[in-house]
């Protein structure tokens, strides 16, 4: 256990949104994809997600779809109307509506749910819940998690001094008690055994940082071996068997989230932003950028503003 222990307190968190949302209309967002950790209360209604077998909140449960993983998701009831992630950015305002106010149900047909986004980085290099490769899932029964999503939401629209500092804190108990649940109910034990092998090793966490510091430079795998201080040919094989992906994969998935940070933070141009981390050819990255995200790179630069209509 005082392994996990490390673990936790290694953790970079970073709250990014808080909003209340009303569902105008239904839809289903076929393969909904973030890179930040995303969290719903359903409040009223009907939210549904999965491909294959098709899971659904009842009222008062919490939705949590970890960073990086791709769900088809449903607000409201069925039928609803069928849309491609790319295509939700530009429709979302028929569909969603969203503010810091809570709001109420006028029929019993009406969804509405809270939502609040946030990043959990270890030794702020590796996302967290993205590394145990995890699906999203249900949290049931949890008063204190649900506790938690309250106040954040309150803080969210309070004006008296010390509401970032709350939000911080509060979010910092969120992830900690995402943590003990699956504990508690055995989730992804595997998982997190996997993962404390390798945050333990000190060549790997080297290789993080590097990487962390490095995005937009030559991080081949002569490189990397260079900081483990492992040959060439072993490096891949090494990181993958610690990680279960390869480097290179691995080092695509940071570019990547930096962009879209980067996208979301600035005003530099897509070049600009390819170039930051680690593309010369801007064709190529955006090429790259739709295969990972399903969007292109010009539409999640739109998304953030979109997001809080």
């Amino acid at each position: 256990m005082e392994d996990y222990n490390k673990i936790i307190e290694s953790l970079s968190v970073k709250f990014l949104s808080a909003k209340n949302i009303e569902v105008l209309r239904s839809v289903t967002v076929k393969n909904l994809y973030d890179v930040e950790n995303t969290i719903l209360k359903l409040r009223h209604g009907e939210i549904s997600f999965g491909e294959d077998e098709i899971e659904t909140l009842r009222e008062g449960e919490i939705l949590f779809v970890p960073g990086g993983k791709g769900v088809p998701i449903t607000y409201g009831p069925q039928p609803a109307d069928q849309v491609k992630s790319d295509d939700f950015l530009n429709l979302k305002e028929n569909y969603l509506k969203s503010g810091r106010e809570l709001f109420s149900p006028s029929n019993s047909d009406d969804t509405y749910f809270s939502s609040i986004s946030f990043t959990a980085k270890v030794f702020d290099s590796v996302n967290f819940f993205a590394s145990l490769d995890i699906p999203p899932f249900i949290i049931r029964n949890d008063e204190k998690l649900s506790n938690l999503i309250e106040e954040i939401i309150e803080e969210q629209s309070n004006e008296l001094p010390g509401r970032d500092r709350l939000i911080k804190v509060n979010t910092d108990l969120l992830v900690v008690e995402v943590i003990r649940y699956i504990f508690r109910n055995e989730l992804f034990i595997e998982q997190l055994a996997t993962n404390v092998t390798y945050f333990k090793d000190p060549r790997l966490l080297d290789i993080f940082a590097f990487i962390k510091e490095n995005i937009g430079g030559d991080l081949s795998n002569r490189i990397l071996a260079n900081v483990a201080n492992v040959s060439e040919d072993y490096v891949g094989q090494y990181f993958k068997m610690l990680t279960g992906i390869n480097p290179q994969d691995y080092i695509e998935y940071q570019r990547m989230e930096q962009a879209v940070n980067l996208l979301r933070t600035t005003k530099k141009s897509i070049r600009e932003i390819g170039k930051e981390v680690g593309y010369k050819d801007t064709a190529y990255f955006c090429r790259r950028f739709k295969m990972m995200f399903g969007i292109p790179a010009g539409k999640m630069r739109r998304r953030e503003s979109v997001m809080n209509v």
